[in-house]
């Protein structure tokens, strides 16, 4: 199932609470109809789980009970940034692994009970089912720490969630019966693969593309408000035919938005066949249940795409191509933060100051660009993650190695510094102010760029070697408005089309760019193929 795609998994979404984990609310959420398992509450303290995880460290001088901040976490993803990017937190770190493996493990036993000739494992009655549904909806930090301590003795991080699982229903009367057909039939990688594609797309869902439809629309929106300001373009860095900003930026949103539309389009998938993924237990087993059929309806359950042909482990091929997609997008990202970055430097974008703020230790005057230059060097970091990730995560030797298990553990690493770059950039956006005065100066001393439109047109009415005479006339001189003026008059062309040569300037020659940047909205619906949208709009004209 793509991301973005309707799912009925838990029957009701869920939301942290610090002190009592996630709970359900008391109405059906807008969040759970679009899919989502849960939702955390956006203000809920996540330390907590970071603080009753560490160990000793005697050699440090750090106590046990020594709060996570900024100036004891190993990443800044945990300490410096950490308020930027938490909300990524509930989905990729060690607690929200620990918590899919358990919604897994609970739905799997739920759905054994649902197949007819499995009758060691009769259907649950409501009692039943609500108290499973009970371990998942108010599962918590303590929970967590608790399975990290089974951990510590099965050294084997599945198997304690299992075992976990045992110890809570062994007070159930009807589920104590059937406890060994948790994790039935199942390896390791059938749980884990299935988690890490709800941690991918929950994460997905909830933050990141939301995050990536914040940025088009900002950038979108530059594009609208700075359609009519016209601006010198440089190709190679030197002066070149003008253009509008705001078709300069629109050139960026629909770049942006076409990735961000492939984004949502990855399946994420899911396998559920067992050691080597031949369904060879269940079938000695229970010969008699379709176990691929069944595997496939789990998944989908899921609100997953299902894999047939697998090893042990799922192939990973969509999450190779899934982290690509989203380097793809980065890579726009930190073109347009050049870009910009190269835009203030020429003063033509200043930006607005915050009182208190320091540009220089040593230079009281600077104010830097920095929040473009945070995001570029966060998605350098965000892209060599993914693109390891990418790269590595469909090679595994033979039928499984072990190799994919601690590089799936940096998901967050990625994923993480690419949100932290993504609102670096729209905080520097809401920082832009045009400067349109240094912007008409460029272009007041650029007339030379109307070489191009007067030996166009003087190629039209055939006066010879018209590209010569423009060199001849132009390269690397100074050209000025007079010069240009006494050129036109002496060509031997029509009144009308040397009255129109004339008339040009270089803030006038910026053919389609207000056009093409006031329709970005349009185009940015085509992208995403919302043809009845445009149609409808275009009635409404």
């Amino acid at each position: 199932m793509e991301v973005g795609a309707y799912s009925r998994v838990l029957g009701q979404p869920r939301i942290f609470c610090a002190a009592k984990g996630f709970q359900n609310p008391k109405e059906p959420s807008s969040v759970f109809r679009h899919g989502s398992f849960y939702k955390p509450h956006r203000n809920f303290d996540f330390k907590a789980v970071h603080n009753n995880l560490q160990v000793p460290m005697e050699k440090k001088k750090i106590s046990v009970a020594h709060e996570l901040s900024s100036l004891v976490a190993l990443s800044p993803l945990d300490g410096r940034y950490w308020g930027k990017v938490k909300d990524l937190a509930p989905y990729l770190s060690e607690y929200g692994l620990i918590f899919f493996r358990v919604l897994v493990e609970i739905k799997w036993l739920l759905k054994l009970s649902e197949i007819p000739e499995i009758i060691e494992v009769p259907r649950f009655s409501e009692d039943a089912s609500s108290f499973l549904q009970g371990l998942i909806d108010n599962f918590c930090e303590d929970d967590a720490l608790e399975i990290k301590n089974i951990e510590k003795v099965t050294n084997h991080d599945v198997k304690a969630v299992e075992y976990f699982l045992k110890q809570r229903c062994q007070s159930h009367p009807e589920i104590s019966k059937v406890l060994e057909f948790f994790h039935f039939s199942s390896t390791s990688e059938d749980i884990n693969n299935l988690a890490h594609a709800l941690m991918l797309k929950e994460s997905l869902e909830d933050v990141m593309l939301p995050s990536m439809d914040k940025l088009i629309n900002s950038i979108s929106t530059m594009a609208k408000d700075n359609a009519h300001i016209p601006m010198l373009c440089r190709t190679h860095g030197q002066p070149a035919s003008p253009s509008t900003l705001g078709k300069e930026m629109a050139i960026f949103a629909v770049r942006l938005s076409r990735e961000r539309l492939e984004v949502s389009k990855v399946k994420i998938m899911g396998k559920f066949a067992g050691a080597v993924g031949n369904y060879n237990a269940h079938l000695v087993a229970y010969p008699n249940v379709n176990w691929p059929k069944v595997a496939e309806e789990f998944v989908n359950s899921l609100g997953l795409s299902f894999n047939p042909y697998v090893t042990q482990i799922e192939t990973h091929d969509y999450m190779a191509k899934l982290f690509f997609t989203i380097v793809r997008y980065n890579n726009i990202l930190i073109d347009f933060d050049r870009d910009i970055w190269g835009y203030i430097s020429l003063g033509y974008f200043k930006q607005i100051t915050k009182a208190g703020e320091i540009g220089s230790s040593t230079m009281p005057h600077k104010v830097n660009p920095i929040d473009f230059e945070n995001s570029e060097g966060n998605l350098g970091v965000a892209n060599g993650a993914l693109a390891q990730l990418s790269e590595k995560l469909p090679i595994s030797r033979w039928q499984r190695d072990l190799t994919d298990s601690t590089v799936l553990r940096n998901m967050g690493v990625g994923l993480g510094h690419s949100l932290l770059a993504y609102k670096s950039t729209l905080q520097g956006i809401a920082k832009l102010q045009v400067n349109e005065t240094r912007i008409f100066d460029d272009l007041d001393q650029s007339w030379e760029v109307l070489a191009e439109p007067i030996q166009t047109v003087m190629r039209r009415y055939g006066v010879p070697e018209p590209y010569e005479k423009l060199k001849e006339l132009t390269r690397g001189k100074s050209v000025t408005k007079e010069s240009i003026r006494r050129f036109i008059e002496g060509l031997e062309l029509p009144n009308e089309a040397k009255k129109n040569l004339l008339t040009l300037t270089p803030h006038s020659y910026v053919g389609a760019a207000v056009e093409l940047a006031r329709d970005v909205d349009m185009a940015l619906n085509l992208v995403n193929g919302e043809e009845h949208f445009l149609n409808s709009k275009r009635a409404l004209i």
